[in-house]
């Protein structure tokens, strides 16, 4: 099956307002650039967003939390976004902070079809107030529910035209478990090739969980704190 798309307009067709999503990438590393900014045109408001972080001010996800798209985070880091750290304090934007193991297994969870995990995370903390506690061999554990995601969003090196999938050094990151959580999965790369070029050995996500596919464009690549070891 060919799952290609000609661009991230096209891609993105069908997303509505109050949304559940779920983004790859860890800090501005291997994020859906082309995705964001397709949704931030768009204009889709009242969303949910499930992402390790959320980019910075002006990158990434922080370009949705500028146009006031965005209506929860549930994350694991603040980071560099100084807007996100303003309308979270201010009240303006819900966040769910979690563990960053918990928010990987909730959606591993997600793509293997399982409605919860039990993790010791955050047992005894404010991340276990109102969540079931059950205790195996003696230790005490969190229920997590499985993350429940219509849209997930990750960006790979190569991908073929069904959708298969492989990811560059540390830019695999948070990308196949979003890739596997989402009802429909969004995959845009840096190459896109015919059925068969990719050798099956290195493939890191098959394309039964990649619905859509496109080769994007004009991908920045930044990096959220350059440092440099002064010349001697």
């Amino acid at each position: 099956m060919n799952k290609t798309v000609t661009n991230a307009t096209e891609a993105i067709k069908g997303i509505n307002d109050n949304m559940v999503f779920a983004f790859g990438g860890f800090g501005l590393c291997g994020i859906p650039e082309n995705s964001i900014s397709a949704l931030v045109k768009s204009g889709v408001k009242g969303l949910t967003c499930i992402s390790n972080n959320a980019g910075v001010d002006d990158f990434g996800i922080g370009l949705m939390l500028h146009q006031r798209q965005v209506k929860k985070m549930i994350s694991s880091y603040v980071g560099e976004n100084a807007e996100f750290e303003r309308q979270l304090l201010s009240g303006e934007l819900l966040v769910d902070l979690i563990p960053q193991g918990t928010l990987a297994t909730r959606l591993m969870a997600a793509g293997y079809g399982m409605p919860a995990i039990f993790t010791p995370a955050g047992v005894g903390t404010e991340v276990a107030e109102g969540k079931e506690v059950r205790t195996f061999n003696g230790k005490e554990y969190l229920m997590e529910y499985a993350f429940d995601v219509d849209f997930a969003f990750v960006k790979a090196w190569k991908g073929d035209t069904q959708g298969n999938l492989i990811f560059r050094k540390t830019s695999r990151n948070f990308n196949p478990l979003v890739a596997m959580a989402g009802k429909i999965t969004i995959a845009e790369v840096e190459e896109l090739v015919p059925a068969g070029e990719l050798d099956p050995d290195h493939i890191h996500i098959p394309g039964i969980y990649v619905h859509r596919i496109f080769q994007g464009v004009d991908y920045e690549k930044r990096i959220e704190q350059r440092t440099l070891t002064p010349r001697a």
